[in-house]
């Protein structure tokens, strides 16, 4: 059985709500319809022997409706077969089904899309952030957000200035040297043995 048989057998059982098919050195992906995400994965598992969710990860198409694409990474052990599914969202209502209760693994993963995208995922059992703290008012993945970050004022949460890094022990230095001059560990030298002497005991 092949990515390319499969993708055959989803389209006919879900008709128009499966389209876009693309194949791309070897690799085959389907667009679902949010509103079936959770029946094609189904399918995928129960019917096709997609046993594994390989990753679940979303794109941010800044400036384009609809906005965001949530992609699925499918593989069946037995068939050693890949399977992508992509399923778009607008940015107004950013949500779809979890696919948690089909692949307990992404878990994780969606909540880390919810934090980094804003992209929620209804019936998840614990749709919580995973890397930013609770009450953090913005996802940091998303194209408009800076790279250098919005200050955020959450006390007694976490600290929102840039961290103390000028002069710690793991930031270069500027100088006319090369990299090794420039490391870190360079501004020790004195402490740092250039030579060992390894005496044998008796």
């Amino acid at each position: 059985m092949s990515a390319l048989e499969d993708a055959t057998k989803i389209e006919g059982a879900f008709g128009p709500d499966v389209f876009d098919r693309k194949e791309f050195r070897g690799e085959t992906t389907l667009s679902v319809h949010a509103t079936r995400l959770h029946e094609v994965a189904l399918f995928c598992r129960d019917s096709l022997g997609y046993d594994m969710l390989t990753d679940l990860c979303s794109v941010d198409h800044y400036g384009s409706h609809p906005r965001f694409e949530v992609v699925y990474e499918l593989y069946s052990l037995a068939n050693k077969t890949h399977l992508r599914l992509k399923c778009t969202v607008g940015e107004d209502e950013a949500e779809v089904d979890t696919v948690s209760d089909i692949w307990p693994t992404a878990n994780w993963h969606e909540r880390e899309v919810w934090d980094m995208m804003g992209i929620k995922f209804r019936n998840h059992p614990d749709l919580r952030r995973i890397l930013m703290w609770e009450g953090y008012p913005y996802h940091p993945l998303r194209k408009e957000f800076p790279l250098e970050g919005i200050p955020t004022d959450v006390p007694d949460v976490a600290f929102t200035e840039a961290a103390p890094l000028a002069g710690g022990p793991f930031v270069t230095i500027p100088t006319d040297g090369n990299t090794e001059v420039r490391e870190p560990r360079a501004r020790h030298a004195g402490d740092i043995p250039t030579t060992a002497t390894f005496i044998a005991e008796p």
